[in-house]
This record gives C-alpha cells, structure tokens and sequence, in this order.
C-alpha cells in the first residue's frame, strides 16, 4: 500500500513538472484574430509568482506580465481587436492607472480595444475606472456594477489591547506619522483625517476626470452618474457609461466572428514575431513589500517583503552587469526599518557611481521606508494615484505588565545601567530613558530628511516641510518636488532611454534582477509560509496586512512605516 502511495506522489509530481517547465509551442494565429486578455484577480510586483500561481483558484500574477502583453497586442497586424475582459481586479490605484495607460496606448496604435463587464460586486468602482480607458465598453446582463463613489475604511485596535492589559509607550517625529495609530489608537487623530481626507480628494479626483476624459462627458456628469449609484447595466448606458449589453459570444459577432486567442495562449507568442528588436538592456529590480534587513524574498505568511541585502546585491549585480545599460527600481513598499532603507539607498548610490541610469518607478505604494530606499534615484517616477512621501520615524514600545498580572503570572526585573529598562517589556520607561529614546528618534528622522534632501536635490527645511510624516498621492508628490514625473513604468522606461539619449520609441529588453528562484526554491518556500501560518479560520488577508505594523511593535525598534493601508474603493 505504501509503494502503491508512492508511485502515486511521484507520478503527480512529475505530472506537475512536465506542466510547469515544458515550454509551450508558440500559437498561430490567424488573420483578424481577437484576443482576449481578463483583467482579474491580484497582481504582484514581482517576477516569481510564475510557478505555484497557475495552481491557484485565484492566481497572482507578475503585474509586468500584464503590461508586456498588452504591448505585444499594440504591433501585432494579425489582431483586428482586444477584449478586456474586466472580472474582478485586485489592484491599487497606481497599477490602475498603468493599465489605463497601456489600453489607451494600444488603442493609438489603432488596435480596436473593447472593455466587457463581467461583474457582481458590490462596488465596482476600481475596475470600472480601469475599462472606461477602452474606446468601448460592454456590458454583460446580469452585470451589476454599481459606481456608488469612493470609500476607506480605517481600523484602530487600541481597545484590543486595552481589554487585555497590554500598554504602549510610542515615540514619532511629526504630527502626520500617525503610523502606531492603527495598533494603539481608538479613533481617528485630527492629522490623520486631515491627511486621508486629502488623499480621497486626490484619489477622487483622478477617478471621475478619467471617467469623463475616457467617455466624453463633463465632470459633473460623472459626479451626478455616480450620486445615483446605477448598477443595472441599462442604468450604465442611461448615464452612458456603457456603449451596450451583449452576451459575450455576442460581443465577438460584433466584433467580426474571428479566432478568439486566449491570454494565456497568448503569453506563448515571441515578442520578436510582433517586430520587437530591443537596442538595450535594463535591469529591473524589485522593491515590494515590508522593508527588513537580511535576504529573502517573502515572509512567513507569505507577502513580498523588500529585503536589503538581496535589493542591494541585486542593484550592485546590475550596476556591474557589463550587458546591462539602465536600471529601473521599481519599489511597491509601505516602509519598514529604516536601517534597511539606508543599506538600499547606500546601494542605489553605488549603483549610480558606475554611471548608468537609475530610475525609480513607483507601483501602488512607495511611502516611508519605501521611499527612503528609492530617493538616491536619478529621477522618480509615479502615478498621480501612487501613495507616496510619509517621511517620518516612530517607535512603538510595547508594556506588558498589566496582561502578565490579568494572566496571574508574576515577574520581576532586574537591571544594570541608566538606561537599561529600554531592553525591558513589563513596565514604563524612566524619563531619562524616554529622553533617550526621543533622541534616537530624532536622530533617525534627521537623517531620513538629509537623505531626501540630497537626492532630490533640496536644502532641509523645505524637505521637513512636506515630510512630518505626511502621505501624499503622486500627483501632489510632484507639486512638492518629491517626486520627478507622472506615469507607470512605461514612463520610467522612456524616461531611461532618454538620459542614454535612445530614441523614445527605442525598444529595450527589461531583464529582471535577481533572477527568478528555481521550483525547488519556490516550493520550499512555500513549505515554511505553510508551517508558519496561524490556525485554521485566521484571516490571513488581514494579518498579511497588519504584518509590518506588529513586527514594528515586537522589535520594539525604529519604524518609518505608512501611517495607515490605503485602500480606496
């Protein structure tokens, strides 16, 4: 019986390799051919996700991928039109507003672009935004996707931790980083309304001038669409925010009965077929997730986190690389330790000393920590969406002494030093070692702002002007001078080309830094993530999205984290 499992296993396992790693043959296809691309599911900044993710009923898939098809679909001659099929994104805002970009510049390229809605969400505002780029948009029946506005919703656990005993001593510098709020906090500080009451004006802004700008109609149209939260799609087409309702074979009728190509079938064509010839290399290196020291690639549970010393061996790697012309950082961070931050901008200044062009390209998030690390770039890039800017330090020092008493257990402690209560967790800090603690803080927020100064090319007090912690979308980013221009990673790749004087219409091959890790790697990651997961029922989701702030809090270190996650919807 136990042979008979074995043989089992192994057959499965070498089922799975041989779908894995047997490349595909490269479709052919035919004349006016339609293809088919699903806006669907979550995309990561990363290049790994390729193995495990077909695996998955909801994959998460490497966001250039995306970008790269869409380009290919601009020059292909043999396609007379592509559907976005939008079922569901889970994307930010600035990945958003790329795809944005790319489906109006397939549609320059006179590629007929069509947006299908295939939803039943209770609020579809996002992917809404991100069809109404194609010239048309259809409707499927039974869609429901109402445009009800834009809302965010903010947590606060202090009362958690009030329940069970648990204190906590914070230190930050500026009113705005309000960061430690999200674990010690009850409401709503007046900055942090301030500051997230502005980022939803941004945000909202953008949403309905690219509604009206996409479809033709004034602002105050779409605002009026939008107070009347039509979800039916003969609503849509009342406020005409669709062009009709069609079945989807119906949809491909109208559209000329051709071959219909799938994506995935897709991805298989040679990007040479199409007529692209690259005249360079870039490096692309990846900065997402929490910012830690170390190696690695991901966390227990299974995020991305930026680590320093593969970021900085990768950009050393790059500047080095005799085959490699540019580098682009393309950073989707909320912050983390600021000494990660400096190693990484340490090694974007070496980077730059050999000469090549280093642009930072910022995806939904490049806040604190995160843009720390990418503030050495010769030029940074982001989208008017992007969360940005957060320049500020905090600590969050957990006291533990009321829980350990709820519990009944005793403790007692013993020092050696001034200032040695630092290193403990049961009671409150001395002044003097509040004092000291202040200074630390100080210190490292002193030299953030230095930081930025020097590489955005400012004097101090302008920098500690629009820093104190204060979030900005990209948009406002670049009226303070943080950032150097609008637009996604199309927009840094032109924006390299131009610093080596290369045509901008100039084709380059992105080649991604460090390389991808094998199956074996990748599986045995996956391994630990799943021996490290909490128990069954624990919302993964959320404590992927509470990581870096409890991690924060467990160090005990200096954090330059966002002050909040941002998700508008």
């Amino acid at each position: 019986m136990h042979k008979l499992r074995r043989l089992i296993i192994a057959i499965a396992v070498a089922a799975l390799l041989i779908y894995l790693l047997v490349p595909r043959m490269e479709p052919k296809l035919a004349p006016n051919s339609i293809l088919v691309l699903d806006l669907a599911g979550e995309y990561v900044e990363s290049a790994e996700p390729a193995y495990f993710s077909r695996l998955l009923a909801r994959p998460r898939r490497p966001f250039v991928s995306l970008l790269s098809e869409i380009a290919k679909a601009e020059r292909d001659e043999r396609l007379a039109a592509v559907i976005f099929r939008v079922r569901g994104l889970e994307v930010g805002w600035g990945k958003a507003q790329e795809i944005r970009e790319a489906i109006a510049r397939l549609a320059a390229r006179g590629r007929r672009a069509v947006a299908y809605l295939e939803l039943a969400s209770s609020s579809s505002n996002l992917d809404y935004y991100v069809a109404s780029a194609a010239p048309e948009i259809y409707a499927s029946p039974a869609t429901r996707a109402p445009l009800a506005g834009l809302g965010a919703e903010f947590f606060f656990l202090g009362g958690f931790w009030d329940l069970l005993g648990v204190e906590f001593e914070v230190e930050r510098i500026g009113r705005y980083k309000t960061a430690a709020d999200t674990i010690t906090g009850h409401d709503m500080s007046e900055a942090n309304r301030e500051m997230a009451d502005a980022l939803l004006d941004s945000i909202n802004a953008q949403f309905i001038e690219g509604i009206a700008t996409s479809r033709a109609l004034s602002s105050e149209a779409v605002r009026a669409a939008i107070d009347a939260a039509p979800f039916e799609p003969q609503e849509l087409l009342a406020h005409r925010l669709i062009d009709g309702t069609l079945f989807f074979d119906e949809l491909v009728a109208k559209l000329g009965d051709g071959q219909l190509v799938e994506g995935a079938k897709y991805a298989g064509v040679d990007p040479t077929r199409v007529g692209f010839d690259p005249v360079a290399r870039f490096a692309l290196i990846y900065g997402s997730g929490a910012v830690v020291t170390g190696s690695g690639s991901s966390s227990p549970t299974g995020s991305p986190v930026l680590a320093a010393d593969t970021v900085s061996k990768a950009l050393d790697a790059a500047a080095n690389a005799s085959d490699i012309d540019a580098i682009i950082f393309r950073v989707d961070s909320p912050g983390g330790s600021p000494l990660a931050s400096d190693i990484v901008w340490r090694a974007a200044e070496r980077a730059k000393q050999r000469g090549k062009p280093l642009i930072a390209s910022f995806s939904d998030v490049a806040a604190s920590g995160g843009y720390y690390a990418a503030v050495a770039a010769d030029a940074i890039v982001a989208s008017p969406a992007s969360i940005t800017g957060s320049i500020g330090v905090f600590v969050l020092r957990p006291v533990l002494g009321g829980l350990l008493e709820k519990l009944g257990i005793g403790f007692t402690s013993l020092t050696r030093g001034a200032h040695a209560d630092l290193q403990l967790s049961t009671a409150r800090l001395s002044d003097a070692s509040r004092e000291r603690l202040r200074a630390e803080v100080s210190s490292i927020y002193a030299l953030f702002v230095d930081r930025v100064a020097t590489g955005r090319g400012l004097d101090s007090e302008r920098v500690d002007a629009v820093a104190r912690g204060r979030v900005w979308t990209g948009a406002q980013a670049a009226e303070r001078s943080l950032v150097d221009e609008l637009g996604g990673l199309h927009t840094a790749t032109r924006r390299a080309k131009q610093a080596l004087d290369l045509d901008v219409d100039a084709d380059v091959e992105l080649v991604v830094y460090p390389q991808p890790r094998s199956l074996v790697e990748q599986l045995a990651e996956v391994l630990r993530g799943a021996r490290a997961q909490g128990p069954p029922g624990l919302d993964a989701e959320r404590a992927r999205d509470l990581e870096p702030w409890l991690r924060a809090a467990l160090e005990g270190g200096p954090a330059a984290l966002l002050p909040f996650r941002i998700d508008v919807r």
